[in-house]
This record gives C-alpha cells, sequence and structure tokens, in this order.
C-alpha cells in the first residue's frame, strides 16, 4: 500500500519537475526560441487558445520569431497575450505574420531574469515540499488505519525524501544551467 503512495508522489514530483523545466524554456536567454510564445494562450473569438494551435512559430534568428498565423482575424488576439505576459519584445505585423524582435540584452535586463528565474526555482522547491509533506501525511494516515506498518512508513518516508532530493538536483542543474545562458 505504501508503494502506491511512493509512486504517485514520484509522478507528481516529476510532473513538478517538468513545469519547472517548461517555464526554464521560456526564459528568454542569449536567443529567443518558439518555445517562449507557444503556450502563451490567446483570445480567438472568446475561447484561449495555445498560440501553438492558431498558426506555427519559427525563430528567424537569435533575436527574431515569426509567428504564421493560420487566419488575419487572430493577430489583435495574440498581440495582446504577447502583452499581457510582459514580454518586452517589438512587434511587426505583416498580413496574418507578426514578427517578434527582442532588444539586446542590457546588465540590467539580465539581472531581472535572474531575479525571475530564483522566484521560478524557490516557487518550484515550495512545490515540492507541498507534494512530499502530502504523501508524507498520506503514509501517516495509513499507518494510523492501520493499513501500513511503521517500517514500511519510515521506509516510505526515505524513498520520497530521495524522489524529493533527486527533483531538487534536477531543478538546480536546470537553473544552473539557465543562469550562465542568461549571463552569456
Amino acid at each position: 500500500m505504501f508503494q502506491k503512495i511512493i509512486d504517485q508522489a514520484k509522478k507528481d514530483l516529476q510532473k513538478a519537475t517538468d513545469n519547472f523545466k517548461s517555464d526554464m524554456m521560456k526564459l528568454r536567454a542569449s536567443s529567443l526560441s518558439p518555445e517562449l510564445l507557444e503556450d502563451i494562450r490567446a483570445d480567438c473569438f472568446g475561447t484561449e487558445m495555445p498560440i501553438k494551435q492558431l498558426g506555427s512559430i519559427s525563430a528567424l534568428s537569435n533575436r527574431e520569431i515569426m509567428v504564421q498565423l493560420w487566419d488575419k482575424s487572430y493577430v489583435e488576439g495574440v498581440l495582446k497575450a504577447i502583452e499581457r505576459e510582459g514580454l518586452i519584445l517589438s512587434s511587426r505585423i505583416d498580413g496574418a505574420s507578426i514578427y517578434f524582435t527582442a532588444p539586446s540584452l542590457t546588465t540590467e535586463s539580465r539581472n531581472d531574469l535572474i531575479k525571475l528565474l530564483n522566484k521560478k526555482k524557490e516557487e518550484a522547491f515550495q512545490e515540492l515540499r507541498r507534494l512530499r509533506d502530502k504523501a508524507w501525511k498520506d503514509l501517516q494516515d495509513e499507518f494510523a488505519k492501520g493499513e501500513i506498518r511503521e517500517d514500511d512508513k519510515f521506509k516510505g518516508r526515505d524513498k520520497l525524501d530521495e524522489s524529493v532530493r533527486d527533483s531538487r538536483e534536477k531543478m538546480d542543474e536546470m537553473a544552473e544551467k539557465k543562469e550562465k545562458e542568461i549571463l552569456g
């Protein structure tokens, strides 16, 4: 029974790690990537849809991305969505295509990105702690009900701590790599 709780916790921890990785991809470093825009949700006839479903996104250079929309009527919604995200990109419209250009990173903007990176990392670590606490509570509840033995409860806690440690180390590595990328 305790293994079921641990397996679920591992899935949740992996999902949290994947979400953190996705957040890291969205942080602009020395070059723009299509991942920066693809999951941003834009209003399309009253429905929120990810930009990647409204057209194709391609990187034209390190500092320019083009969004080729399937329909010209999506342009306004996409522009508003990008603005809402707070991405500092200038845009140029050509029919159903939008060209986004990023200014060069200054020392100040690099420092701002690193602050944002550290904030995202701390939020991810809080999520790991929350998931660990939830799984530990589940183990204690199962023990209190007599579903698992005391040694299994502590064995489960050890496995849980190991999984959390692994996830945290992965996140630390990703953040370190992204910081180096930002600093150039």
